[in-house]
């Protein structure tokens, strides 16, 4: 199955996506600011096959869901609506730490850090959302 992550932020939104195997998770794209986001990730869902779209749910560190949790699932319900494919909401804490240290041992400026920082967090929420389904094993490429 194809699956999308995105990484919704207030200004920048993060994009992964994983092969049919459901093997591999690999940061898409970040698309800045808000206009027009659903509309550009419709395109993304049609143009790459996407089945399913999983969307990273800011929870507090005691699992309860605060203000910023309700905006993404506000968001969540236009883009289900928009794209006709079936949204699921992932735990997301720690996944921009996890992309921070991804990009940590990478010879990259502050600046260029930042501009993937929000496609490998959505990676990282792939890629724990697979292991997860997957009972903790990702799944052998045949």
């Amino acid at each position: 199955m194809r699956y999308l992550a995105v990484d919704h932020g207030e200004k920048r939104t993060g994009l992964a996506i994983c092969d049919k195997a459901e093997t591999m998770a690999s940061p898409l794209k970040v698309i800045v600011g808000q206009g027009g986001l659903v509309k550009q990730i419709v395109k993304i869902i049609q143009d790459e096959c996407i089945e399913t779209v999983v969307i990273g749910l800011p929870l507090n560190m005691d699992s309860t869901e605060g203000p910023r949790a309700k905006s993404v699932r506000d968001f969540g319900d236009l883009l289900e609506t928009a794209a006709q494919v079936p949204v699921i909401y992932f735990d997301e804490r720690l996944s921009s730490f996890d992309a921070e240290n991804k990009l940590a041992g990478l010879d990259l400026t502050r600046k260029k850090k930042k501009k993937h920082l929000d496609a490998v967090a959505a990676a990282s929420i792939l890629e724990a959302f697979l292991d997860n389904k997957h009972g903790g094993l990702k799944a052998e490429s045949e």
